[in-house]
């Protein structure tokens, strides 16, 4: 008997292992590649987003939330966010590009897919509804934008859950504001001066990682679909999380 109820607890223990490490259900959201001018086409922006040039994509899938504490929880089963209690579809922050990289290497290996962050160029013209000229993701009027954005206006001075302002016009929540978002690319300010047209990847090194998308503490000016911005890799933040990105399937 002793062995039996042993036995129990064991499988029960594995079992509970099992569905605390099951991989998350990422929705994506099919992007079709296409040319736009990327940068500051309001002429309110950084040096950094100077000049507008013309960049083309190929087709990519780019994640319709922000990846969420819950999903978080679920491939590396602990939550490091400062905001818990805002709950688990809440964004996770306090994340690291690094910390990020093993979340991908570990969810890859769950799924079998191909997961990434997406580039600089891509985040760009997917929060700008498909390479549109957008102020903010999914719209150019301020008056609109807190319908579309967590922002120091609305946040409560916090996140909040993902999902729960407007989409932009490719359905994808919380392109702005809420919280950065990390970018696959080596961080350079003055690389849209010699940036490539088609599918730029950054800079070949660096000691800084992109950000894009501004957070739930900002004002307006600093939540825009072309703003640029950039950390440490190994930097932590409350105000940073990111979303993912997966290349079209050939």
């Amino acid at each position: 008997m002793k062995r039996i109820i042993a036995g129990m607890i064991i499988v029960a223990a594995l079992a509970v292992s099992m569905v605390a490490y099951a991989a998350p259900d990422i929705e994506m959201v099919p992007v079709k590649g296409g040319c736009y001018q990327m940068g500051d086409t309001f002429g309110d922006g950084g040096k950094n987003e100077k000049p507008v040039h013309r960049v083309c994509v190929d087709d990519f899938s780019i994640g319709k939330y922000l990846v969420t504490q819950a999903q978080w929880q679920s491939v590396m089963g602990n939550n490091p966010s400062h905001f818990k209690e805002c709950g688990p579809n809440c964004p996770v922050e306090q994340v690291s590009w690094e910390d990020v990289q093993k979340f991908i290497r570990q969810l890859n290996e769950q799924t079998g897919k191909n997961y990434r962050l997406p580039y600089e160029a891509e985040w760009e013209y997917a929060a700008r509804s498909g390479g549109k000229r957008e102020q903010w993701a999914g719209t150019s009027d301020p008056d609109e934008l807190g319908a579309y954005a967590w922002l120091e206006d609305n946040s409560g001075e916090k996140t909040q859950p993902v999902g729960t302002r407007r989409p932009n016009g490719l359905g994808l929540y919380d392109m702005s504001g809420n919280v950065w978002q990390w970018c696959k690319d080596w961080y350079d300010a003055a690389y849209y001066k010699k940036s490539p047209a088609k599918n730029p990847r950054g800079a070949s090194s660096g000691s800084n990682r992109v950000i894009r998308g501004g957070s739930w503490c900002l004002s307006a000016d600093l939540i825009r679909a072309a703003i640029r911005n950039h950390r440490d890799p190994s930097r932590r933040l409350n105000c940073i999380g990111f979303r993912l990105a997966l290349p079209a399937v050939r």
